[in-house]
């Protein structure tokens, strides 16, 4: 398989880059990895990755000169985009995690876990949980039901509107585990620590 879309990944020092860069070439993407502000502006697909602490990954963003080419490819040209684990949560509007302001792109605020059994359910969510779709989604074809992804965050996305929330995971109560909105698609797990799972979601990005 084969993509005639090549994939820039974002790099603003905050993410699996390589990782996810391997899995996407992998299933024949051809993907670039670049902090290039023209670069990110013009590409024709866009994978925000993400690892770390929510207002210091804007911060990063803000620092190189990322925030108005992003807004340009993902907003104003709509450009297929997907963001995993913390880039999901920047396309929300608002964090508990540095009280910081994020992309806006999602009528949502990303929350801290609030687990009412602190000894069963330990906080960060780490491991394999099941995905519950409650929709049907681009990312989501051919994936196993109630396929089993791997985890690891401690806060999650609260959306103000329940139609771009496409799958649910439980973990003390159920929270948004994938998103899509147009042309913006977001998942909580990450793919690229998934197996087989993992690899039908990026392939799915792959032949957007």
């Amino acid at each position: 398989m084969s993509s005639s879309t090549p994939i820039t990944i974002v790099d603003y020092d905050m993410g699996n880059l390589h990782s996810v860069r391997r899995q996407l070439e992998h299933l024949g993407a051809r993907v670039r990895i670049s902090a290039e502000p023209d670069e990110i502006a013009r590409a024709d697909k866009l994978l925000l990755p993400g690892v770390g602490h929510f207002a210091t990954a804007m911060q990063r963003l803000r620092e190189r000169n990322l925030l108005e080419p992003l807004e340009e490819a993902a907003r104003r040209r709509a450009v297929p985009t997907l963001g995993i684990c913390l880039g999901m949560q920047l396309m929300a509007k608002t964090s508990e995690e540095g009280a910081a302001t994020g992309l806006g792109w999602i009528d949502a605020e990303v929350v801290r876990f609030k687990v009412p059994d602190p000894i069963r359910y330990k906080v960060p969510h780490v491991g394999w949980n099941v995905l519950h779709a409650t929709g049907p989604s681009a990312l989501l074809r051919d994936l196993a039901p109630e396929a089993e992804l791997y985890f690891v965050h401690a806060y999650h996305l609260r959306c103000r509107s329940e139609a771009c929330v496409v799958a649910e995971t439980e973990y003390a109560y159920r929270f948004p585990s994938v998103i899509e909105a147009g042309n913006l698609f977001g998942v909580q797990l990450h793919p690229e620590k998934s197996h087989e799972a993992g690899r039908v979601m990026l392939r799915n990005f792959v032949e957007l």
